[in-house]
């Protein structure tokens, strides 16, 4: 079932730090929409709606809605700045989308199957997953919110690359595109760490041997009491 996501917008007249400071008190977040052959316009959202909005992955390679002073406008995500460490929105850049131009995303990769993976379940192997999203070349309307990676087949020491994945249709690699056909996931085996071993311990010499490590002159000395010639 497709989400649709909306934002409510105003246009923001003043500008500044000190501004956009008094907006983020008032639980505003300052922010921009731009693209599309427009002027860009600097805009104010609710902050606590756009928080609940961000908790979905999917808004962040979704076209979204944006009502801005009573008319709509279609847009994406494109830059997201969040406060280092408060639970806070700083600011918001959002891309006007033309349904007749290709957009560039970073979309989520979900991983499937690995349970039943010959190289997991037969041959006790692990999965590692080598990318976390990819960017794509689309119309909006052929955006996928993911790009499903299938391990239901791969074997040990085999690995997932961009050519393996089943694209949505209209939907192209920007990587694959450049000739760069990396890898996605692969399945190996679990590395062991060595244990350390533990530090030798110094036996005693000998009898009639001198200890290791020993000076030539103390091992050259006489046995006590011995005849002098």
């Amino acid at each position: 079932m497709a989400i649709d996501f909306t934002l409510v917008a105003e246009t923001r007249n003043a500008k500044g730090k000190g501004a956009s400071r008094r907006l983020r008190h008032a639980d505003k977040v300052p922010g921009i929409i731009y693209g599309g052959e427009q002027p860009a316009v600097p805009v104010t959202l609710e902050h606590n709606s756009l928080l609940r909005h961000l908790d979905h992955e999917a808004f962040y390679s979704h076209i979204l809605t944006v009502k801005l002073d009573g008319r709509e406008e279609k847009a994406v995500l494109r830059d997201l700045q969040r406060h280092p460490h408060k639970p806070r929105i700083v600011h918001i850049d959002l891309q006007r989308v033309s349904a007749t131009q290709k957009l560039r995303m970073r979309v989520p990769l979900h991983f499937t199957g690995a349970d039943i993976a010959p190289g997991v379940k037969q041959s006790g192997g692990v999965v590692s997953h080598l990318m976390s999203d990819l960017e794509v070349s689309c119309f909006p309307q052929h955006l996928p919110e993911f790009i499903e990676v299938d391990l239901s087949q791969v074997k040990l020491n085999e690995s997932v690359h961009l050519s393996h994945l089943k694209l949505p249709e209209g939907v192209e690699l920007v990587a694959l595109a450049h000739g760069d056909d990396r890898a996605v996931a692969s399945i190996h085996m679990p590395r062991v760490v060595e244990e350390e071993k533990p530090a030798e311990v110094a036996t005693p010499a000998a009898e009639g041997q001198p200890a290791a490590g020993a000076p030539a002159a103390e091992a050259a000395k006489p046995a006590s009491g011995g005849k002098k010639e």
